[in-house]
């Protein structure tokens, strides 16, 4: 939906650009995906189409413009987000093709009545396939602003997934070991497919929840799916200067030099395939597809019950008089 509620007349290379970032998040929404302005920003940057004479370096102590310089930086950011405000008020860009993970309405769902309430339960009921597997396995994201890219492939495949919002909290991480370990108390072999940024913290986070599940007794694996320096080799997305300031950086530049690079810069399509990919190795298809054919009948029965509800409620009902009969 696009609606205007303020006047804006941007020069013509302004308005490219915002048609430019219009295009990139109409091909996104049309494979599912819908984009936080970070995600969007990266990739811009790595479809490389910020403007010619949009390149900065960083002096030390603030960024200037230089034809070599690099299109990945802050002022770029910050220009992109004021350019999509405007579109949006202006009635240039949709109001639903952008989202803030971060703010988000808490609300209670009701009913107009009984045959709704059936019909909604018929729509969300799924059978716990996972119960019917050996494997047991959750995916665990560094940051929440991908939680909308990471929540989709999740969802289809049926697979827990946690947003550790950087380094998991004391409490979170104990909770999560008691979950995990009534899994593997069940004989399943547990399985955490982790996606961090690969830079000096996000590298670390892997350990520390290696670490800190270790201490709290859950036996099982932590793979790190992404960011590794492979997928920084085949997929190249924009660098960034690492954190010097981070207290592992010293042993991050090392191993890796003065780059870091952001979970963020992969195509929202590529991170889904890396799910799906660790999934479909653990998962037993066998007992999955029985399970599917299962739920089909169950939502076969929930939708009878929807369709001849009046007459359901009436046997009910029926039981209820022979009751008081009997009383």
């Amino acid at each position: 939906m696009k609606r205007a509620y303020v006047d804006w007349n941007p020069k013509p290379a302004t308005m490219e650009m915002v048609a430019i970032a219009e295009g990139v998040i109409n091909d996104l929404r049309a494979q599912g995906f819908t984009l936080t302005l970070r995600q969007l920003y990266y990739q811009l940057v790595s479809k490389d189409l910020f403007p010619a004479d949009r390149r900065w370096s960083w002096t030390g102590s603030k960024w200037v413009r230089d034809p070599s310089g690099t299109i990945n930086a802050q002022p770029n950011y910050k220009w992109l987000g004021e350019l999509m405000s405007r579109g949006r008020l202006a009635g240039f860009i949709d109001w639903w093709s952008m989202e803030d993970r971060g703010r988000q309405l808490t609300a209670w769902v009701g009913h107009s009545g009984p045959e709704e309430a059936i019909q909604e339960a018929r729509d969300r009921f799924n059978l716990e396939k996972w119960d019917r597997q050996d494997h047991y396995c959750e995916v665990w994201i560094e940051k929440d602003a991908l939680s909308g890219v990471f929540s989709r492939i999740c969802s289809e495949l049926e697979v827990p997934f946690f947003a550790c919002k950087g380094y998991t909290s004391l409490s979170a991480m104990w909770r999560a070991s008691q979950r995990l370990r009534r899994k593997t108390q069940e004989g399943k072999k547990v399985t955490i497919f982790h996606f961090g940024d690969h830079d000096p913290s996000g590298i670390d986070m892997t350990r520390d929840i290696i670490d800190r599940l270790f201490d709290f007794h859950a036996d099982l694996e932590v793979k790190r799916i992404a960011l590794n320096m492979d997928q920084v080799e085949e997929f190249d997305p924009p660098p960034n200067p690492a954190k010097m300031s981070d207290s592992r950086a010293e042993g991050y530049v090392q191993e890796y030099g003065y780059e870091s690079w952001e979970l963020d810069a992969l195509d929202p399509a590529t991170l889904s395939d890396l799910v799906r990919t660790e999934v479909d190795q653990v998962r037993d298809d066998v007992a999955w597809e029985e399970a599917l054919v299962e739920e089909k009948g169950y939502k076969r029965t929930l939708q009878l019950i929807t369709e001849n509800y009046e007459s359901v409620a009436d046997y009910v009902e029926g039981f209820e008089l022979e009751e008081d009969d009997d009383g």
